[in-house]
C-alpha cells in the first residue's frame, strides 16, 4: 500500500518514491505510464483492429519473389534421392 512518501506504479502496482524517475520494480516512467494521458495499454504498442499483416509485410519487405524453375529442381533432387535410397536398400538386401 502506498504511503504518503510513495505512490502506486500504474503499470505494476508497486510502491514508488515520490521523486523517483522510474519504478524500481518494472522500470516504468512518466513517458510509459505515469502521465495523465497514458492508459494501461499505451505501452503495449498493439496493432489496431483493422491491421492487415499481409499489407504491412508487403510494404515493409516488398512482394516475395518466386524463383521460377527452383520447384522443378527440388522435385528432381527428391526423386534422385528416393531412387538412390531404394538402390541402397536393394543392394543391402541382396549382398548381406
Amino acid at each position: 500500500m502506498a504511503s504518503p512518501r510513495t505512490f502506486e506504479c500504474p503499470v505494476c502496482g508497486e510502491d514508488v518514491p515520490i521523486k523517483a524517475k522510474s519504478c524500481p520494480e518494472c522500470g516504468a516512467c512518466e513517458k510509459s505510464g505515469w502521465n495523465e494521458e497514458a492508459s494501461a495499454s499505451d505501452g503495449l504498442d498493439l496493432p489496431d483492429e483493422d491491421f492487415d499483416y499481409n499489407k504491412f509485410t508487403a510494404e515493409e519487405f516488398g512482394e516475395p519473389r518466386k524463383r521460377k524453375g527452383m520447384q522443378l529442381v527440388w522435385w528432381i533432387t527428391g526423386a534422385i534421392l528416393l531412387v538412390l535410397t531404394g538402390l541402397m536398400v536393394c543392394y543391402n538386401m541382396l549382398f548381406r
